[in-house]
């Protein structure tokens, strides 16, 4: 007996409409939920290292690893997570990063030692890392129509703004009036709620093509950047040309070697090369590598300038800090209705730019003959707007060009560029902060103080210690110059990192864009590839 095709009840269908789009926005606050706990560890830990420094004893090069070693922990399980997400689904990996999010942060704050917390956070950044590639994944598959897509991603970068926003004085008030140690215990209610909105709400998906785990690749470039940043973070200590740094070294380049070769004689490897020749997704990616070339590596500096070269107190601190990175937070929303109208091609290089001249903007700031956090309040919104205009058409455009069921490869590569770049230029940041310094250092004591004392106060000014130099040559104020010379410097090279990648993006993307009016691209299409 034939089956006849009842009449459907517009009643119904309405309702079922209303409970999807419920469904959908609970989805939406469950991964900005995730974004935010993300954004606040960014932000809010180099607000109270500082403090951490004095607290736990720890000396320049501890303070630097304990956020280097949540970058480079976060780089190590980017592309594993976003393999095992395709695989196993992207919402089941999510719900576990985010629990083992919670209880790293937990850990984190019972530490009682650097090296505890340098480890403590380690773990972290394995958990942080595989919760935000999963984020991004689960948020580029539940909204793929381009309105939708646009709005779900411009609310994940206004939550992940006011994370990274508001960071700063949320972690200085908290070391101020509670414990620093809150910083951290605060992730663990907030991830518990987030795990509840994210059971109901969220869509499972899977690469049904997905493969094995390259653990190779992820062994070989997890050593890579490792050797690399410890090389520059140690190598003033063992100095660049001894036995130790150079194995160090060599260790690095023939990883990266063995990465390379691995990756392109892999039948499936976690890096697709092929995707570097989709002019969308290689320009969009020099954004991700320009944004912690320049502005992440500086916050994590910016609060010992504001505290020590400045003399400004934590709370004091934090509030100056939110002119950097405040603009975050009202700047997405535009920037994704400029890149529909304009197109990620010149979005992203010019927000690069802006970036750059927010950089040279501050170092004009900090040269001023009264400088304050109103000499830099310039450069510091204008470095933070450009931020803003490319953070989040970087992660739409890298996902965008790729098909769907390769959006965790693709939201991985994004990734570990940003988190590749950002550890790198931690440790470089720190170098060049600590170079300057010396070089003021040595004019103004004229060789009367020998190498090795420079260099061991130059360190401990770095860490914020300007107010015994136990040097009588350097008084106070010319150890609080010293800080400002060096950071004069680290200026300078983030806003020349960023209008240098800003030319990258642009030419990469090139004058027209093949793919700039399709939805995804292949990475064999002959209209979206270039020749690398």
């Amino acid at each position: 007996m034939p089956r006849v095709a009842l009449p459907t009840s517009p009643k119904r269908n309405a309702t079922v409409s209303v409970s999807h789009t419920s469904k959908d926005a609970v989805a939406v606050v469950a991964i900005c939920l995730a974004a935010l706990m993300f954004g606040l560890e960014i932000s809010s830990v180099p607000a109270i290292l500082p403090h951490v420094e004095k607290v736990l004893h720890a000396d320049f090069s501890s303070v630097q690893w304990i956020m280097n070693a949540y970058t480079i922990a976060c780089t190590t399980v980017l592309m594993a997570a976003g393999t095992l997400a395709d695989r196993y689904g992207r919402k089941r990996v999510l719900m576990i990063s985010v629990f083992a999010f919670g209880v790293t942060s937990l850990t984190c704050g019972w530490s009682r030692e650097a090296s505890v917390l340098i480890v403590s956070r380690f773990l972290q950044g394995m958990s942080g890392g595989a919760m935000v590639i999963c984020q991004i994944a689960a948020l580029s598959h539940q909204f793929q129509e381009g309105a939708r897509r646009s709005r779900a991603f411009a609310a994940w970068g206004i939550i992940l703004g006011v994370g990274l926003g508001f960071g700063p004085i949320i972690g200085s008030a908290i070391a101020a009036w509670l414990d620093w140690t809150w910083v951290f215990l605060i992730q663990a209610p907030l991830a518990v709620l987030t795990m509840l909105l994210l059971a109901g709400s969220v869509d499972e998906s899977r690469d049904p093509e997905a493969k094995r785990l390259d653990v190779p690749g992820i062994a070989t470039l997890s050593l890579a950047v490792f050797g690399l940043a410890y090389f520059i973070t140690q190598g003033p200590d063992l100095g660049f040309t001894s036995p130790a740094a150079l194995a160090c070294m060599v260790m690095a380049v023939l990883s990266f070697l063995a990465f390379v070769y691995v990756e392109k004689h892999r039948a499936h490897p976690m890096f697709d090369f092929s995707v570097f020749r989709i002019r969308q997704f290689s320009g969009a990616l020099y954004g991700s590598m320009g944004m912690n070339f320049s502005f992440w590596p500086f916050m994590i500096y910016l609060p010992i300038y504001f505290q020590s070269a400045l003399g400004y107190g934590v709370v004091a601190s934090g509030l100056a800090s939110l002119a950097y990175t405040l603009p975050t937070l009202v700047i997405p929303p535009l920037a994704e209705r400029l890149t529909l109208r304009y197109q990620p091609r010149v979005i992203i290089p010019a927000g690069l730019f802006t970036i750059g001249l927010g950089f040279f903007m501050m170092k004009l700031g900090s040269v001023a003959e009264h400088a304050s956090w109103l000499t830099l309040l310039p450069g510091c919104v204008m470095a933070g707007t450009g931020l803003g205009m490319t953070n989040t058409p970087v992660t739409n455009a890298t996902t965008g060009a790729v098909p769907t069921s390769r959006a965790g490869m693709a939201s991985g590569i994004d990734m570990s560029a940003r988190l590749i770049t950002l550890a790198i230029n931690i440790a470089l940041m720190g170098f060049l902060l600590l170079q300057g310094i010396l070089s003021e250092l040595e004019r103004i004591t004229q060789g009367m103080v020998p190498a090795s004392q420079l260099h061991a106060l130059s360190a401990r000014i770095a860490a914020g210690a300007v107010m015994s130099t136990s040097l009588p040559q350097v008084s106070e104020v010319a150890a609080q110059g010293a800080l400002a010379h060096g950071f004069g410097w680290v200026m300078v090279y983030g806003g020349i990192g960023a209008w240098v990648l800003a030319m990258a993006s642009f030419t990469t993307f090139g004058l027209k864009d093949a793919c700039s009016k399709a939805t995804t691209c292949d990475a064999h299409e002959a209209t979206c590839a270039v020749d690398p």
